[in-house]
């Protein structure tokens, strides 16, 4: 033992590089150890809704994923295998996994997705923007697709599962009445932070996630349709922002050889161009809209044949009755802007299931900010980026268009997702999606509705 210290000491460089990388190795080895715990607590709770009893003539729920493996720089697929995917299989649900190999690809898959009870979406932001995209650029979703009134709906073949006289095909605002669940696999998850509790440990943010698909607690989320004068329209469920703020982060990662002090350098560089940036357009929007009442989901019985064909043909050759409809004019006001930065954000980062208007808050940053705030406000802006700092003028509406200059150059940050700036109207589509969440953060919002 004295041999052992003597030598310790005599080689006190090494023995404290020994020490170091001991330590090191083993609080590695007790974080692997804790993530496997976590893992198998998860996959036993998901167990037990797998062992439900259920009657012989119900079908699996289906459940389609739509995983990006190139999220979080390469990582989401192994993450998705390791902590998602054992707890999905033994829930019970009937599982399949779509990898999306480029971008683009989840929209076109989504056209031509048929059958599915749950959408799940593994990924980050860039994937949920893709998915909810495609899931309403579909056909059975736009407004437009309404049979002929010479066409007689008893003509089509009857359908069970949505209890519409419309083919399956043309079923109008099916899909958007699927559940969505997220999986945060992503560098940047906005919508996390809405929907499941904060965690350090990604691991149990992850399992979370997914036992929070299987224990089936929704809450309704808003999304912007972001249409320009000839691109399809755009969705999305956190907002758009355009100006400086916006165009400097995305230079964040360039700097990366700076460590910590990147973002504040992406910031600072960019102020070497001309000051102050103004980026100037006109503004037109309407004022928020009343909610109306939530609907109850009618869960009674399908009639019989009979009754069925008798109903529609009742409703095809009886008259139709007119009924004059006064339509209120728009109010549309007018607003030429100069700024900094403009964003167009939904609530849903702030819920509130007892707000009695919808609305989407328009935050137009000023102009005259110093260089040392730009870069102090860069910062913040990293971590929270639809953040409206005070002197910020603040309009509440339901619609807007937003008119650039001829010539604009720069681009629109949508969910995250980097789009050319163009003449846009954005129109708010309320409570349009339902997400699975988390029971303890419904129970907060419940709460809040009682207090």
């Amino acid at each position: 033992m004295a041999k052992v210290l003597a030598a310790l000491r005599h080689h006190w460089k090494k023995s404290t590089f020994g020490a170091c990388l001991l330590g090191w190795g083993g609080h590695w080895l007790y974080g692997k150890h804790c993530d496997n715990l976590l893992r198998r607590a998860a996959c036993q709770e998901a167990q037990a809704f797998g062992n439900q009893l259920m009657p012989a003539t119900m079908p699996l729920k289906k459940a389609t994923v739509f995983l990006n493996p190139a999220a979080c720089k390469g990582k989401a697929g192994n993450l998705f295998e390791k902590n998602a995917a054992p707890i999905l299989h033994l829930s019970g649900l009937d599982v399949t996994v779509v990898k999306t190999d480029y971008e683009g690809q989840a929209k076109k898959l989504l056209e031509l997705m048929e059958n599915t009870d749950l959408i799940i979406i593994a990924g980050g932001d860039g994937t949920v923007q893709e998915v909810i995209t495609g899931l309403l650029r579909r056909a059975d979703e736009r407004s437009a697709l309404e049979l002929p009134l010479s066409v007689p709906c008893f003509l089509f073949p009857l359908e069970v599962s949505h209890h519409c006289c419309l083919p399956k095909s043309l079923c109008k605002a099916a899909f958007s009445k699927i559940p969505i669940g997220f999986i945060p696999l992503g560098k940047t998850c906005t919508l996390s932070h809405t929907l499941y509790p904060e965690s350090t440990n990604q691991v149990q943010h992850i399992t979370n996630a997914t036992l929070a698909i299987l224990k089936g607690e929704t809450v309704p989320l808003d999304v912007l349709q972001i249409k320009g004068e000839k691109e399809q329209p755009v969705f999305a469920v956190s907002g758009l922002r355009w100006g400086s703020y916006r165009d400097a982060g995305v230079k964040v990662s360039k700097y990366w050889y700076l460590g910590p002090l990147k973002t504040k350098a992406a910031h600072f560089f960019s102020t070497f161009k001309e000051w102050p940036q103004k980026h100037q357009a006109a503004l037109m929007y309407l004022g928020p809209t009343e909610r109306p009442p939530e609907e109850p989901e009618e869960k009674s019985s399908r009639p019989p044949l009979y009754v069925r064909l008798y109903r529609r043909l009742r409703s095809y050759w009886s008259s139709p009755k007119e009924f004059p409809q006064e339509v209120a004019p728009e109010n549309w006001e007018e607003l030429k802007l100069s700024t900094i930065e403009l964003s167009i954000a939904t609530r849903n980062r702030q819920l509130d299931l007892t707000r009695t208007e919808d609305f989407m808050d328009i935050c137009i940053e000023a102009e005259s900010v110093s260089k040392g705030e730009f870069v102090h406000r860069g910062s913040q802006k990293m971590r929270d980026p639809l953040m409206c700092p005070e002197g910020s003028q603040r309009i509440q509406a339901s619609r807007c268009i937003l008119q650039l200059p001829e010539g604009t150059e720069g681009s629109f940050g949508i969910d995250n997702e980097e789009y050319e700036a163009m003449p846009v109207e954005v129109k708010l589509l309320p409570r349009k999606l339902q997400f699975f969440c988390d029971p303890r953060m419904r129970e907060q919002l419940l709460q809040a509705v009682v207090q």
